[in-house]
C-alpha cells in the first residue's frame, strides 16, 4: 500500500492507499506539532509492513528531512518527493520561475487535470487562498494567491484589541449586528466577493471558458453560495499524490 503525505502550512495529512487507488485510512496532525513521526504514525496504528511505497508533497521545508526519514527508517520505504527532478508530473509548469510555485499547487494540478480536463480555475481554501489556472492541454498556467480566510480571522482578532476570534460561519445576513456577526459577514461573504470578482477577471483575461473548481477544508461551507464553482473536490491533493505515484512507478 502507498502512504500519500501532504504536509501544508496547517495541517499534515497523511492517507493510505490501497493499490486500486481506494483511500484505507487517513490521519491529520498539526503542522507545527513537535512530534517524532515515525513514533506519531505508528502510536496511531499505522502498520509499517503494510506500506510498500510513499509520496511526500510538502510546502514547509523544516518538515522534509523528518518525513523523509519517517518513510525511511520507520517504513523502510524510499518516498517519491513532488519537486525533485527525478518525479516526473506529468504537468508543464509554464512560469517565469518555476522552482516557486509549491508542492501543493502542483499536485492539484495534477488531480484537477486528470479529472476535469484542461482550461480550469483550481480554486483552494487552505491557509492561503489560491487560484490555480490550467491551460486547454492541462499545463499550469499561472495563479493568484490571497491571505486565507483563518489567517484573515486571525489576523484581525491578533491586531485589532477589541476584535474577538470568531469561527469562520454563514451569515443569514449581509449587515451584522453585534461584532461577532459583522466580522462574520465580512469574512464570508468579503470572501464570496473576492472569488466571484477573481474568477470573472481570470476568466476575461483568459479569454476561453473554464471549468471552475474548489477544494480545501473551508470549501463546502464558502462554495454554495459561490455561483462561479461548478465542484467541490475535497480530496484533490491526495488523489494528486496517488496519480504521481502511479506516473512514476510505471516509468
Amino acid at each position: 500500500m502507498l502512504l500519500a503525505i501532504d504536509s501544508g502550512n496547517t495541517n499534515i495529512v497523511f492517507a493510505v492507499f490501497s493499490d486500486d487507488g481506494k483511500v484505507v485510512r487517513t490521519w491529520r496532525l498539526d503542522t507545527h506539532s513537535n512530534v517524532d513521526f515515525g513514533l506519531w504514525m505508528l502510536d496511531q496504528g499505522l502498520v509499517a509492513s503494510d506500506i510498500t511505497a510513499a509520496i511526500i508533497a510538502t510546502v514547509v521545508p523544516r518538515n522534509l528531512e523528518p518525513l523523509i526519514e519517517l518513510c525511511e527508517v520507520t517504513l523502510g520505504v524510499e518516498p517519491l518527493v513532488v519537486g525533485h527532478d527525478d518525479v516526473d508530473l506529468g504537468v508543464e509548469v509554464l512560469l517565469d520561475t518555476p522552482s516557486e510555485i509549491g508542492a501543493d499547487r502542483l499536485v492539484n494540478a495534477v488531480a484537477a487535470g486528470e479529472r476535469y480536463g484542461g482550461s480550469l480555475i483550481c480554486v483552494d481554501f487552505g491557509t492561503a487562498t489560491t487560484f490555480d489556472i490550467l491551460d486547454k492541454n492541462k499545463n499550469y498556467a499561472g495563479g493568484v494567491i490571497a491571505p486565507g480566510i483563518n489567517l484573515s480571522l486571525e489576523a484581525l482578532h491578533a491586531h485589532a484589541a477589541k476584535l474577538p476570534r470568531v469561527e469562520p460561519k454563514r451569515p443569514e445576513r449581509v449587515i451584522g449586528t453585534s461584532t461577532i456577526s459583522a466580522m462574520q459577514s465580512g469574512i464570508y461573504w468579503g470572501y464570496v466577493s473576492l472569488i466571484e470578482g477573481m474568477v470573472k477577471r481570470i476568466k476575461i483575461e483568459f479569454g476561453s471558458p473554464m471549468t471552475v473548481i474548489a477544494t480545501g477544508g473551508l470549501s463546502p461551507l464558502f462554495s454554495p453560495a459561490i455561483d462561479a464553482i461548478e465542484t467541490i473536490d475535497t480530496d484533490l491533493t491526495l488523489r494528486g499524490l496517488f496519480l504521481i505515484y502511479q506516473r512514476n512507478r510505471s516509468t
